[in-house]
């Protein structure tokens, strides 16, 4: 019987490239997909021709600043995944991918995702201070520990300009609100 071990990062949030070793595919791409907490993904442009393979670690362009996060997809059978998504290749505003994550990238990643759970209760404290009829579900740092982004959940229209405030003079980062649900 065959010995089969489990690999980290193995889930459903994992693309399988099956056209990896088949030589009659279109030329590479210089797009690459890249993973970040939950499911949040997006399209980048290596312009310095790195070698990526899935899983690989690096540091995106982000606003502001750079983000870390981990590469999901390469490679040919990207272009397929592009046109089926509508996404153009050749937009000039797609962010780019700087570079593998070196070591000192590594441990502040670490240390915001250390960050992101005690940041969410204190913000789930603070909205109900302010009476605000809303739930946060999750935050997540930006790879360089400047940026925030507070998930939520609300019934109806909710006005956060104060909880802005608050937040950003609390955690001393630029604050995003994104509603899911």
């Amino acid at each position: 019987m065959p010995d089969i071990k489990y690999k980290p990062g193995l889930n459903k949030l994992d693309a399988f490239n099956w056209l990896k070793d088949i030589s009659l595919v279109p030329a590479e791409t210089d797009i690459v997909e890249i993973r970040f907490k939950n499911t949040r993904k997006g399209f980048y442009r290596n312009v310095n021709s790195l070698r990526l393979e899935g899983g690989d670690v690096v540091a995106v362009e982000a606003s502001p600043g750079h983000d870390i996060g981990r590469v999901s997809m390469v490679g040919p059978i990207l272009n397929e995944r592009l046109k089926r998504l509508k996404v153009q290749p050749a937009s000039d505003d797609m962010k780019k991918v700087y570079r593998k994550a070196k070591a000192v990238d590594v441990i502040k990643w670490e240390e915001a995702k250390k960050l992101e759970t005690p940041t969410m209760l204190r913000s789930r404290q603070i909205a109900e201070e302010l009476k605000l009829n809303m739930k946060i579900g999750d935050v997540e740092y930006q790879g360089d520990k400047t940026k925030a982004i507070f998930y939520y959940i609300a019934d109806e229209r909710v006005d956060f300009r104060q909880l802005i405030k608050v937040l950003a003079d609390e955690f001393r980062v630029r604050i995003e609100m994104r509603q899911i649900g």
